[in-house]
Parts: structure tokens; C-alpha cells; sequence
């Protein structure tokens, strides 16, 4: 039989005589994701087979509706698929009610909303630059241009949820639905207390675990599923699975949830996508997936030791999940200049704002780092202190260009010795 690389080769032939401009675009992007060092919080490597599955016929098919009540025939094998996807899921997590339908993240939590308030209605998420996501109510997402949108920050001091302020700020403003979840918080959350303030003030509890829900499946971190109403999370990041969404709720929100996505949010599902889901959610329940998980996690707390030790103040001091955030202008350098040093340099990160910054977002004080691809790629202790001390070699001297040049001829030859999933170079 062919190899992996090969039987690759042998997938793309058809991109290369047909446009050859794509092929090379694509195997410029392959070559690119296997010799840097990928630290961004919310990507990873999927598995060849999950590769395999976004590229198949299931892209040719037209599937409005659900599972037995579609509005186009030919759907035999395809809510067959839809119906594997939601099981797995429901029993990966917990659930007792799953769609598999959202395109992406931010069209899964304006479904939650569709299902649940009126424009104008108040609801409370995580401010933006204190590590909440553009659809948690900031003023430039439809979140925060539809509704009455407020904001919690974090504790001034400690960089943490301070939870009794969130308490009075939502007894104060009695929103109808409290938003949990982050994309740049770097601790757990505690969500039987966002439970406890959801309650006291009538509010829905909505979770937004698209960070960690790789780390939920591999108990390596808490579940919201207990705790909140509706949760959703994007397929992709630590979860390993394509770039799709879903939104897991109690059965009594089922039908509200339903007909939000479809026909209230989109058309027809992306079955493709669905299918490759399907494939990850089986590929995450194992014990395989519960050793990368906690890898995971280890990967963080061994990188934000080689932070600090390099002296680098990390926002909260440390992690404990996938990702980091870092005041870098203790180095005397922004966040996006040293974003793009490390860039130029083998090591991909994104330059983010940090709690109550003071330099404005398009040129913020931080960077966010994130463990969920190289432990895809096999690293973990002793790989995660070296990419710390290249970390802090290239921000300390980020405008010496034979350096940053060195640096990143170390990283591609480094990186040879750990080929990512779904890659054959």
C-alpha cells in the first residue's frame, strides 16, 4: 500500500493539474505548519483521517432540516452520519441534547441568543480585553450592537474572576443571560458559582467552552455541562476535530435551540464537516486523548515556569489549561513587534491585549500562547523549556536579525524530529 505521504501526494494531484497556483499555495501552508513551532491558543493539527473526511462527496449534498425531517430527499446516509455525530458527542460530554450544525463559533453563540432573548435584552460576558470573545457582548460584534451588553472585568490585582463583583454587577443590571467562557483567560472557571449568580438574578447560563472543551473530553478540566443551560464550543482547537461548531443544551431547550440554528441562524449543514466531527469526537474518547489532554495542561504549567524563570510576567502568574498570557513590556517591546520577531523567527503566536492595558489593542502589551498544537507534535517537558528560552532570546533582542535567522534555521530542524498528525513532509 502507499504511505501516508504519498497517498497525500496522490490526494493533491488533481488541485496540481487543475491549479497549479492553489497546489503551491497549499504546499507552501503545509510546509509552513511543520517547520514552526505553532503556539497559537485556538489552533492545532487534526488527524489524517479528519483531513480525509472534510474532503469527501458529503461536501455535494444539500441537507436542510434535521435528522428525519429534512426538506430535500437522499438524505438515507446522511442523517445516518448527522445521528453519529450527535451520539458521540452526547456521550463524549455528557449531554443530554447536541446540534451539529453552527458553521463556526460565532454563528453558534448568536443562535444561543436567537433561541433565548430579544433584541435590546441585557446580558453580561467577559469584557473583551480582560479575555472574552468578540461575541460576548463587545461593542463592535452584533452581540454588542443587538443587545444591552455589559461587561465583568477581572480583579485589578490578581488578573482573576472576581466573582462577587460579577454577583453585584448582576443583581445590579439583571441581565437575561450570563456569559461564562473566555478566549484568553489562562485559570479554570468555577461554573457551579456562575451557576449559584445565574439563579440568584433569573439569568440563563450560557458557556462558551471553545477553548478547552478538548481538555472537558479528556478530563483535564471541569465540565460546564452540569452547570449551564447552553453550552457551545467550536470542533476545532484542543478538541482536534475541523473547523465547525456545536451547541450542547438541557432537552427542555432542545426545540429553541433547533430552530435557532436552522432555520432561524443558516441553511443547510456543512456534512462534510459534520462527518469529520464525528470522526474526532471518536478519536477523543480514549484513553489516548485523555493522556494528550493532560499533556496538554503539563505543557502549559512546564512553558509559564521557562516564562517566568526568563523573566516574563504572566498575567494570573501561570496556567492552568492550554494557554498563556504574557506582559512582554517588562522586555521593553509591544506585543505585536514581538509577535512578529518570534514569526520571523519559527514560533507562531498571536500579540493580545492584557487585563486594564494600557497601549491600544491594535499594538496591545501582550502575547497568547497556547500548548494544544505542539503537543500534537509529541513535545513535552524538556521541548516546552526550549521553546521558552527561544522565546525569550528573540523577544530580548527582537531587532537582531542574524539572531532571529539562526533561531529559526534551530527551529526547522528542530521541528523534523516531531512530524505533526495529518502532515508528511
Amino acid at each position: 500500500g502507499l504511505s501516508k505521504g504519498n497517498r497525500r501526494e496522490q490526494e493533491l494531484e488533481d488541485i496540481k493539474s487543475t491549479d497549479s497556483e492553489i497546489f503551491e499555495l497549499i504546499k507552501l501552508e503545509e510546509k509552513r505548519q511543520f517547520d514552526k513551532i505553532r503556539l497559537i491558543a485556538s489552533e492545532n493539527y487534526v488527524s489524517s483521517a479528519v483531513l480525509q473526511a472534510t474532503g469527501t462527496v458529503l461536501t455535494n449534498k444539500y441537507s436542510e432540516g434535521y435528522a428525519g425531517k429534512r426538506y430535500y430527499e437522499g438524505q438515507q446516509i446522511i442523517d445516518q452520519i448527522e445521528c453519529l455525530a450527535i451520539e458521540r458527542a452526547k456521550n463524549l460530554f455528557g449531554a443530554e441534547h447536541v446540534n451539529v450544525q453552527p458553521y463556526s463559533g460565532s454563528p453558534a453563540n448568536v443562535a444561543v441568543y436567537l433561541a433565548f432573548l430579544k433584541p435590546g435584552d441585557t446580558i453580561l460576558g467577559m469584557a473583551l480585553p480582560h479575555g472574552g470573545h468578540l461575541t460576548h457582548g463587545a461593542k463592535v460584534s452584533i452581540s454588542g450592537k443587538y443587545f444591552n451588553a455589559e461587561s465583568y472585568a477581572l480583579n485589578r490585582e490578581t488578573g482573576l474572576i472576581d466573582y462577587d463583583a460579577i454577583r453585584e454587577q448582576a443583581l445590579s443590571c439583571q441581565p437575561k443571560m450570563i456569559i461564562a467562557g473566555h478566549s484568553a483567560y489562562p485559570r479554570i472557571i468555577d461554573f457551579e458559582r456562575f451557576r449559584t449568580i445565574a439563579d440568584e438574578c433569573g439569568a440563563l447560563l450560557m458557556v462558551d467552552m471553545a477553548h478547552f472543551a478538548g481538555l472537558v473530553a479528556g478530563a483535564a478540566h471541569p465540565s460546564p455541562i452540569p452547570y449551564a443551560d447552553v453550552v457551545t464550543t467550536t470542533t476545532h482547537k484542543s478538541l482536534r476535530g475541523p473547523r465547525g461548531a456545536m451547541i450542547l443544551c438541557k432537552e427542555k431547550y432542545a426545540a429553541a435551540i433547533d430552530k435557532a440554528v436552522f432555520p432561524g441562524m443558516q441553511g443547510g449543514p456543512h456534512n462534510h464537516t459534520t462527518a469529520a466531527m464525528a470522526v474526532a469526537f471518536k478519536e477523543a474518547d480514549n484513553e489516548d486523548f485523555k493522556d494528550y489532554a493532560r499533556q496538554v495542561v503539563e505543557n502549559g504549567r512546564t512553558l509559564a515556569e521557562s516564562m517566568i524563570a526568563n523573566g516574563f510576567n504572566l498575567i494570573t502568574g501561570g496556567t492552568d489549561n492550554h494557554l498563556l498570557l504574557v506582559d512582554v513590556t517588562s522586555k521593553n517591546v509591544g506585543g505585536k513587534p514581538a509577535a512578529k520577531a518570534l514569526d520571523q523567527a519559527g514560533i507562531v503566536v498571536n500579540y493580545n491585549a492584557i487585563p486594564f492595558d494600557p497601549r491600544k489593542p491594535g499594538s496591545p502589551s501582550g502575547i497568547r500562547l497556547g500548548t494544544a498544537a505542539v503537543t500534537s507534535r509529541g513535545f513535552k517537558r524538556k521541548e516546552m523549556v526550549q521553546v521558552g528560552e527561544w522565546i525569550n532570546a528573540v523577544i530580548s533582542e527582537p531587532e537582531n536579525h542574524h539572531l532571529i535567522a539562526e533561531i529559526a534555521a534551530d527551529i526547522a530542524s528542530f521541528c523534523k524530529d516531531y512530524p505533526p498528525p495529518g502532515i508528511s513532509i
